[in-house]
């Protein structure tokens, strides 16, 4: 992958965590967060095959980027990865909580455990993530906090209350969030993907992917760049003066 920073690395010296960060979306946004000038601590839990493929396709900006295994639910493990972060790095000035598992079926078929594991991940793991990360912003008085949610969160999916369910809670948590640290300069936003082109809508039959494409008015998927894009412009000075929003990337499937 020939990648290359051009005259806008306007996140030059900024320091940034991406959970997830190592396949899908999380690459997306990582691979654009490195390519504006930030340093880039990508979290993942488990696939060190991926982790280590994308530390390769990025190896002409390795001192800009580590990967960190950690599970963003254990504690001892986010300390682990704010410390390694800190001795490569320093402080933190940006958080992406991009980290998400589904596990789908129908509410009176699912187990709890199948909800636990989802709100645990997706919305415990956002807020592990944040306030980890909080103090130091706000001692710094500045940061950038973007948080990935999702279109289910707000109209909901057949199959999916657990992580419809996270999703919500994550644009709640925004808010909240948004409103404790606006005067120290942090700002906090969500940014909510419809459907996008990744490994999973590739295990979707033909019939299931035309039925999503007619009822998302643009009649394509997004990419996963059309996010890190979003994430990007948030992390940037001229998104100073946004905070506690929730920006759709649909494709206009959800309009009020």
């Amino acid at each position: 992958m020939n990648i290359n920073i051009g005259t806008e690395a306007f996140l030059s010296n900024k320091n940034a965590i991406v959970t997830g960060g190592s396949r899908g979306i999380g690459k997306a946004i990582t691979l654009s967060l490195v390519n504006l000038g930030a340093n880039v601590a990508f979290l993942y839990r488990s696939n060190d095959d991926e982790a280590s493929k994308l530390l390769n396709e990025m190896d002409q900006f390795h001192d800009q980027l580590i990967a960190i295994k950690a599970d963003i639910v254990n504690e001892n493990d986010i300390k682990s990865a704010l410390s390694q972060i800190n001795d490569k790095f320093g402080s933190v000035d940006i958080l992406v909580n991009n980290a998400g598992v589904t596990d789908d079926t129908l509410l009176v078929r699912m187990q709890l455990k199948q909800w636990e594991n989802v709100i645990s991940t997706n919305l415990t793991g956002t807020y592990n993530m944040t306030k980890a990360v909080l103090r130091g912003m706000i001692k710094k008085k500045s940061g950038r906090i973007i948080n990935i949610t999702s279109v289910v969160g707000e109209i909901g999916n057949l199959g999916q209350s657990n992580y419809a369910a996270a999703k919500a809670g994550i644009i709640g948590f925004t808010k909240s969030t948004a409103r404790e640290v606006a005067t120290r300069n942090i700002t906090v936003n969500a940014v909510a993907p419809g459907f996008v082109e990744t490994e999973m809508t590739a295990d979707l039959s033909d019939e299931q992917k035309e039925a999503i494409l007619q009822a998302i008015p643009m009649k394509k998927y997004a990419t996963t760049q059309d996010i890190a894009s979003m994430v990007s412009f948030l992390c940037s000075e001229d998104a100073s003066y946004i905070t506690g929003q929730t920006f759709n990337v649909d494709g206009g499937l959800v309009m009020y």
